[in-house]
């Protein structure tokens, strides 16, 4: 199987979990392409300033692996500065939160698996 760009579920959602601004997410992934084990796998593209509120995974995890740009991640209350190459994983029951910070977009690949 084969999707193209144009092909691909693209969401603008403001206010993400209480953040700021708002997010593109565009999702690789539809449902049944899960199996049953998921439910987002995608790239987010956060503006400078704009986030993700702090949130607490429950039933899940996700996974962030930064592409581009510059991010101030809460890991469990406890901030952090994530550059491309870095990965962030939030296991069920942790909580985080990022922020795109710098003068690009902040672009990440995301992925989130049931428990």
């Amino acid at each position: 199987m084969i999707r193209r760009f144009n092909d691909y579920n693209i969401e603008v959602i403001d206010g993400l979990k209480g953040g700021k601004g708002y997010v593109t997410v565009i999702n690789f992934f539809e449902h049944e392409d899960f199996l049953g084990k998921g439910r987002l796998y995608g790239k987010s593209i956060i503006k400078p300033g704009n986030s993700i509120g702090y949130h607490t995974h429950e039933g899940d995890q996700e996974a962030y692996f930064i592409i581009r740009g510059k991010a101030l991640y809460n890991d469990n209350g406890e901030e952090t500065v994530l550059e491309p190459g870095d990965l962030a994983i939030c296991r069920d029951g942790d909580a985080h939160s990022i922020e795109s910070m710098g003068e690009e977009d902040l672009e990440y690949i995301m992925l989130i698996l049931y428990s």
